[in-house]
C-alpha cells in the first residue's frame, strides 16, 4: 500500500529493493525530518522525505541509514520531524550535527522535545502523538475540523468496527 513517492511533493522516491526490505526493516510509511535555524525553531532551513521502518526507526529513501540533507553545512540545529496524520515534534534545543554518525533518537525519553507533552509514551518508547488526520496540528474528538468525522467518513458510517484498506490519511494506526 506504500506509495513509492512522499507524499510531501519532495520529490523523494523509494529504490524498489527498500519497498521489498521484510521484518522490523519494513518500510511502513514516509515521514519527513527537518533541520531549523537554532536561531529561530520557526525557520526551516532543509527538510528530507525519509521512510518509516516497522522498527520505527527512519531511513532515506535509498534504505541508508545516515539522514542527510544535501549541502547544508555542520552545525547546530533544531531537529524536527512531521508525518501526514500525527503531530510533529522538535528536540528542545539545537543539536550539533555534522560528524558521521551523529545520532537523535525522538523515541528515548530522555530526549528533550520543544513543547508539553509533545509525544506519547508507547511501551518505554516515545512516539509521536497519532490521529491528526486532519492535518491542522490538534487532535480533537468533536466540534469543528474535528478527526473522528474523516475517519467515520472514510470507513463509510458510524460502525467503529468497519474498515476499508488503503494508504489513507484517515489510517493512524499505518496498518492499511
Amino acid at each position: 500500500l506504500l506509495p513509492s513517492t512522499d507524499p510531501y511533493g519532495l520529490g523523494a522516491t523509494a529504490s524498489p529493493s527498500v519497498l521489498a526490505f521484510t521484518g522490523l526493516a519494513t518500510p511502513v510509511d514516509w515521514a519527513v525530518v527537518e533541520l531549523r535555524s537554532a536561531a529561530d525553531g520557526a525557520v526551516v532551513l532543509a527538510s528530507t522525505a525519509v521512510l518509516i521502518q516497522r522498527s520505527g526507526n527512519v531511513m532515506m529513501p535509498s534504505g541508508e541509514q545516515a539522514i542527510t540533507f544535501g549541502n547544508t553545512p555542520a552545525g547546530s540545529y533544531y531537529v524536527a520531524v512531521r508525518h501526514r496524520n500525527h503531530l510533529g515534534t522538535m528536540t528542545f534545543a539545537p543539536v550539533v550535527l555534522g560528524a558521521p554518525g551523529t545520532l537523535v533518537d525522538l523515541t528515548l525519553p530522555a530526549t528533550a522535545t520543544y513543547g508539553t507533552d509533545a509525544r506519547k509514551v508507547v511501551g518505554s518508547a516515545m512516539a509521536l502523538w497519532a490521529a491528526d488526520v486532519s492535518g491542522n496540528g490538534q487532535l480533537k474528538y468533536t466540534g469543528a475540523t474535528n478527526d473522528r468525522d474523516p475517519i467515520l467518513v472514510r470507513i463509510g458510517g458510524t460502525t467503529p468496527t468497519s474498515s476499508v484498506p488503503g494508504y489513507w490519511p484517515e489510517d493512524v494506526t499505518l496498518d492499511g
